[in-house]
């Protein structure tokens, strides 16, 4: 069952043991699987744009949708562990947001080209 679906059929039980409680907990259930569905949607958007900056960067055009998307969702997961281990901190700018996971994805990029061959 998806989660958003567990959460509104969870909200739905609340609602029929508990009538005074139920608005809160159905309130709680709809935000909390719209907090996930919006949150996968901004990593996707986010990953797919720095996937495809990568791509242009290392290889010179875009590697299709779906493999830009993996390339920079991975190397947003590769900097978030590699740079602070290493002690490499970008701030908390917006640029920074994209600058990080932009490098990671480079990176993930040039190890898998090296493996390639």
């Amino acid at each position: 069952m998806r989660p958003t679906l567990k959460c509104l059929s969870i909200a739905v039980a609340a609602m029929a043991a508990s009538p005074g409680l139920a608005q809160e907990q159905v309130a709680e259930a709809i935000g909390t699987g719209m907090g996930m569905v919006i949150g996968l949607t901004i990593a996707i958007v986010v990953g797919a744009i720095v996937g495809w900056l990568a791509s242009l960067i290392v290889k010179g055009s875009g590697s299709g949708l779906l493999t830009d998307i993996l390339f920079g969702i991975g190397g947003s997961i590769l900097a978030s562990f590699l740079f602070p281990a290493i002690g490499l901190t970008f701030g908390g700018s917006p640029i920074a947001a994209i600058l990080s996971p932009l490098l990671g994805a480079i990176i993930l990029l040039l190890v898998i080209k090296l493996v390639r061959r």
